[in-house]
Formats: structure tokens, C-alpha cells, sequence
């Protein structure tokens, strides 16, 4: 029997995270990721997680954050803003969070399972460098990303972030990195206010950077299309040895904290549309990291898209675009973003 393509990490210890009453980012979110593994247990390979070592978290946090979080351990519950919430059991879990999604990126570009799925809680892409935000302790993706470049000679990586609030975190620590290529579709304006089409990283990592805000009330169109005209192309012109995903399920129509319509048909058709990009590029590496959702239907069925998309014995070619429409809202977003990024990304907004 071949063994499985597909590495997935979830455990009961995550569960330990435990929301104040009413809180949106509560463990019954991985109940709606389990719902969504059942058909397909089978065929994956469920391993668990361990914890990222302090030096591996110092690769993208201050030593002060650090400390402060380590402090929480076995205390009282409490607050470090107004969203982001810590129990006693929150250290040691967001160390298993990133724990998790170093081991996956670090198999994936080692030659090992090339595809993997990271359920992890708490979320992390609001995680600036020296401080814990939007629901976040530390920060998962970077996390992964910096300690796979220091171990294994620089791999370039994209990251792409659909989560509906733009990963602050996650730009800033790469935003001068020319060989972490971020992209980010969000709603806009909105939480945490950064990620502005003109945000395009700094210095060396100048163009490295892609934002794509969207307003209020885009759904599958515009979403499957900024990644079938933005993200593709510009996945293709970078040429990364891996896609890391900040995989948010809160663009979803029934999510309680955000004002977008997608259904599980576009989680579906955006799944696929990696997954043929990661084929086409580099070797099928593809790993996806639980962000936000809120909504555990929006989980459910987001995961489910993912999932599939994963375990397929290959992945779809890329299909061409429908043709842009005059005055569409998808038509205004892309020809925005070519006006930024196109003299780098030539076939930005092509089919």
C-alpha cells in the first residue's frame, strides 16, 4: 500500500486553548476541521505535534515577548489586548501550534510528504515580532518559513494568506525578504487595518509583497478570480520550491465577524487552483495553516475543500479564466494590481 501523500497534525491538546465565554476563537472550531477529516482518514497520514523550541521561536519573535507569554504558564487566565486572550495551557499550545507547522514545511521541503494540513489553534498571522494581537500568541507561519530558511539554505516560498483579515504579522517580519514572496487577499478596510495595495515590501524585499484588499461582499467570483489573475501569475514568476498557505476560513458567507460570500464551491475551486500550481512548480509542496473562521460551518466546509484538493491523486490543470467582465468589481481589483505589480509580474491579470 503507498503510503500517504498527505501529512495532517491535529491533536486534543490544542483544545486546551479555552475561550472566555461568547469569544469567536474557541476550541470548538477544530470539531468543524474533524468533521470535515472523517471521509477521508483514510487517506491521510495523522501525526502529532511537538512543541517549536525557544531558539526556533526567537527565529521570528523578541526574547521579551517570549518571556511574557512564558509567564502566563500555569496561571491565572487573562488578557494581552482586548481580542487575544491567554489560559494557563496557552503557552505550551501555541508552542505545539508552531511546533506543528515547522515539522510540516521543514518534511515538505526535505523531500518527505509533500502536502499537509497544520489544525492548529491558537492562530497566528496577526503575530508582529514582539507582540501578541488579533486573537494570536506567536506566529505560526513565520515561525515555520524562517527556521525552514535558516536550516535548509534559503528556499524561496510564497505565502499566501485568504484568511479575510490581512496577516500583519506575516508581512512585516518578511516584508524586506525577496525570497518570501506574501500575498494577501482581505476585506478592506478592516482588521487590523494594514495591507493597502501599496504596501509592496521594503528595501532587498521590494515587489516581494502583494496585497489585494477587497471590499465588503465579494464571493466566489472575485475571490477564485484574484487567484486565478493575480495570484497565479504571480506564483509562476517567482518560481517557489514551496506554497505555504495561512489557511482562514472567514471569508465564508456565514461568518459572524466578517462581510464576505464565499461558499464552498470557491474554497474549492481556489484549493484546486494551488494545488495545480504547486504541482506545476514545485513538486505538489503545498501546506496549509488553520488562521481564523469563525463560523464552524465556514469551517467545515472550507476545510473539506482543502482537504479533497489534497488527497486527489493529482491535481486538475490550471483552467483558463472567464473572461473579464466590463465594470466588474473583479476587473477593478486586478487592473489595480497590475498598475502596482505589473512591470514585475508581466502576465498579471492574464488568463
Amino acid at each position: 500500500m503507498r503510503e500517504p501523500s498527505v501529512q495532517f497534525v491535529g491533536d486534543p491538546r490544542f483544545l486546551a486553548h479555552r475561550a472566555p465565554p461568547g469569544h469567536p476563537e474557541r476550541p470548538e472550531r477544530l470539531d468543524a476541521v474533524q468533521s470535515a477529516l472523517e471521509p477521508v482518514r483514510e487517506r491521510v497520514a495523522c501525526r502529532p505535534p511537538r512543541a517549536a523550541t525557544f531558539d526556533e521561536l526567537r527565529s521570528v519573535h523578541d526574547e521579551r515577548l517570549l518571556r511574557i507569554l512564558a509567564a502566563t504558564r500555569g496561571g491565572r487566565d487573562g488578557q494581552l489586548d482586548a481580542d487575544t486572550y491567554f489560559v494557563a495551557e496557552s503557552y505550551d499550545t501555541a508552542c505545539l501550534a508552531a511546533g506543528a507547522s515547522i515539522d510540516l514545511v521543514r518534511d515538505a521541503l526535505r523531500g518527505g510528504t509533500p502536502r499537509g494540513f497544520a489544525a492548529v489553534r491558537p492562530p497566528g498571522h496577526h503575530a508582529e515580532a514582539g507582540r501578541s494581537m488579533g486573537f494570536c500568541l506567536l506566529n505560526n507561519v513565520a515561525i515555520a518559513v524562517r527556521t525552514a530558511q535558516r536550516e535548509l539554505g534559503g528556499p524561496r516560498i510564497l505565502v499566501f494568506d485568504w484568511d479575510v483579515h490581512h496577516g500583519n504579522g506575516t508581512q512585516h517580519v518578511f516584508e524586506s525578504d525577496p525570497d518570501v514572496f506574501y500575498v494577501s487577499t482581505h476585506q478592506f478596510p478592516f482588521y487590523p487595518g494594514t495591507g493597502d495595495h501599496r504596501e509592496i515590501g521594503v528595501g532587498r524585499g521590494e515587489g516581494a509583497t502583494l496585497n489585494v484588499p477587497m471590499p465588503a461582499g465579494c464571493g466566489d467570483a472575485e475571490f477564485v478570480g484574484v487567484v486565478q489573475r493575480i495570484v497565479t501569475p504571480a506564483a509562476i514568476a517567482f518560481r517557489p520550491d514551496l506554497i505555504v498557505v495561512s489557511c482562514g476560513f472567514d471569508a465564508h458567507h456565514d461568518d459572524p465577524l466578517a462581510s464576505m460570500e464565499l461558499r464552498f464551491e470557491g474554497y474549492r475551486a481556489m484549493a484546486e487552483q494551488l494545488r495545480a500550481l504547486a504541482d506545476l512548480l514545485c513538486g505538489g509542496r503545498i501546506v496549509y495553516v488553520l488562521e481564523g473562521g469563525y463560523s464552524l460551518l465556514g469551517v467545515q466546509e472550507g476545510t473539506r475543500a482543502v482537504l479533497e484538493s489534497l488527497v486527489a491523486a493529482r491535481g486538475t490543470a490550471l483552467p483558463a479564466a472567464p473572461p473579464l467582465e466590463p465594470g466588474s468589481m473583479l476587473r477593478s481589483l486586478v487592473e489595480r494590481t497590475a498598475r502596482i505589480h505589473g512591470v514585475r509580474i508581466p502576465d498579471l491579470g492574464a488568463a
